[in-house]
């Protein structure tokens, strides 16, 4: 039941925030010319895409250890906190449908402390930041992308582990450690997704502006 109210609190707040409307191309606002599509589209389709099947990759083999696969702090900095939870409930029910696995209750489980409560963290994250310490490159990809995602998935894991939700395969003694290094694995990835496409293609960053970040434009 508590999992079911945080999915269904964040998902009303976010549809509140008319999430569609980050799929309205940001250009095309300014000039009027409603013909191209918004970008984020890309990120937007690559997520439900993808994402599915590596939330459900432990479940569709015998493995071990099914250490899981977040992603979800990327998918926010790529589509924005209103955009993400969505987005990653249709993930959730994706990998309940891809993999036999994967009940209800587990996909549910996955969808709020692998997806919306580390992308709700990495939200809050980068508010604080940006009051802490401005809006700055190096703040935005190592401070958000490494560090928050760090942090976010760390503080969520341990949440749900307190919450008495167990890594299946992982001894109860290692299982902070487990949830630490899964963690840090998510970082990497999505540290170095940020830097690229802050550097090649910054229009696929819905929290991302170069205004704000390289000329320091608050208005």
């Amino acid at each position: 039941m508590l999992d079911a109210s945080l999915l269904l609190v964040a998902l009303m707040a976010a549809l509140a925030l008319r999430p569609w409307q980050l799929l309205r191309n940001r250009k095309a606002l300014v000039t009027q010319d409603h013909g191209d599509s918004s970008p984020l589209w890309t990120p937007l389709l690559a997520t439900v895409v993808v994402l599915p099947w590596l939330w459900a990759l432990p479940t569709l083999h015998q493995m071990p250890l099914q250490l899981q696969w977040s992603g979800a702090c990327l998918v926010m900095m790529c589509l924005g906190w209103p955009l993400a939870v969505p987005a990653l409930c249709v993930v959730g029910a994706t990998a309940c449908v891809l993999s036999p696995g994967l009940g209800a209750e587990e996909a549910l489980r996955l969808t709020v402390w692998h997806g919306i409560v580390p992308a709700t963290f990495a939200m809050l994250w980068g508010a604080l930041l940006r009051r802490w310490l401005g809006t700055k490159v190096f703040v935005y990809i190592f401070g958000r992308g490494f560090v928050g995602t760090v942090l976010s998935l760390f503080a969520a894991g341990m949440l749900s582990a307190a919450l008495g939700h167990e890594l299946p395969g992982v001894n109860e003694d290692l299982s902070t450690i487990a949830r630490w290094l899964m963690a840090w694995g998510d970082a990497v990835v999505t540290g170095m997704m940020c830097a690229v496409f802050v550097a090649y293609k910054p229009e696929w960053l819905a929290t991302w502006s170069d205004d704000l970040y390289l000329y320091g434009k608050n208005g």
